[in-house]
């Protein structure tokens, strides 16, 4: 028990060695704590936006995710890619807890800077902890729960701790209570298995986003190549497959 422990911390002081390596990200938030304010009424969290795929903006109460805020997701990993390669490819920094099946080639391929990101596949036996840890020091925070429903305690600790520390939590794969927006995700259907190379070209998702006082909204988004990297576009704006030339529909 005693090796576990000390395993543990060791873990722990090794993170936050990590996040006091990050350039002045903790004074800088410090003097921005005032920018995010809550709601009297509804007690919603409004303030500094987190950078978001633009796509997902007009489904976003707000128009984006509010840093300081607790967000639950479900469904398709390929959104939560997109979000981490928003907020890196912003100048943001972000983490990964508990989700080792998350393809950072995906996220990359969507415009991540990697050196912006810390993964950390096998948190132990209290993930919570740990991303309490990465929270002191990153804008965004993405934790896998691995099934785990969160006591309201614990809930009420992590919300208060990514409000003051300015930061964005995002959930998934378990039960939180009290978030301030839910998002989730439902994959529809794929196209370009079996054509040319073979290389999955398009992803289809329905996105419906629950906010404490805003009305319901949902949308499709859909995950294709366009100017040189993988984008998450709305469909009206998916790329149409070319047209056949006049020679080869001739030779047809």
């Amino acid at each position: 028990m005693g090796s576990a422990g000390e395993a543990k911390q060791r873990q722990l002081a090794e993170l936050r060695r990590r996040m006091a390596a990050i350039p002045a990200r903790g004074a800088d938030a410090a003097a921005r704590i005032s920018v995010a304010e809550v709601d009297a009424d509804s007690g919603v969290l409004r303030g500094e936006p987190l950078p978001v795929p633009p796509a997902l903006e007009n489904l976003l109460p707000e128009g984006a995710l509010v840093k300081g805020s607790v967000v639950a997701y479900t469904g398709a990993h390929s959104l939560l890619s997109g979000l981490l390669a928003s907020v890196t490819a912003s100048g943001g920094h972000a983490a990964v807890v508990g989700l080792p099946r998350l393809g950072l080639l995906a996220a990359a391929e969507m415009g991540a800077r990697l050196d912006r990101l810390a993964v950390v596949t096998d948190p132990g036996a209290d993930p919570l902890e740990i991303a309490s840890v990465l929270l002191e020091g990153l804008d965004l925070v993405v934790l896998g729960l691995n099934g785990a429903s969160v006591p309201l305690s614990r809930t009420r600790v992590l919300t208060a701790r990514a409000r003051s520390k300015h930061s964005t939590l995002v959930v998934t794969g378990g039960s939180w209570s009290g978030p301030a927006l839910r998002i989730d995700t439902r994959v529809t259907g794929y196209s370009g298995l079996g054509r040319g190379s073979g290389r999955l070209r398009t992803v289809c998702l329905d996105v419906s986003v629950h906010g404490r006082s805003a009305q319901p909204r949902s949308g499709r988004l859909d995950l294709c190549p366009r100017n040189g990297r993988v984008e998450w576009v709305e469909p009206a704006l998916t790329p149409a497959p070319p047209l056949p030339t006049r020679h080869a529909a001739s030779a047809s």
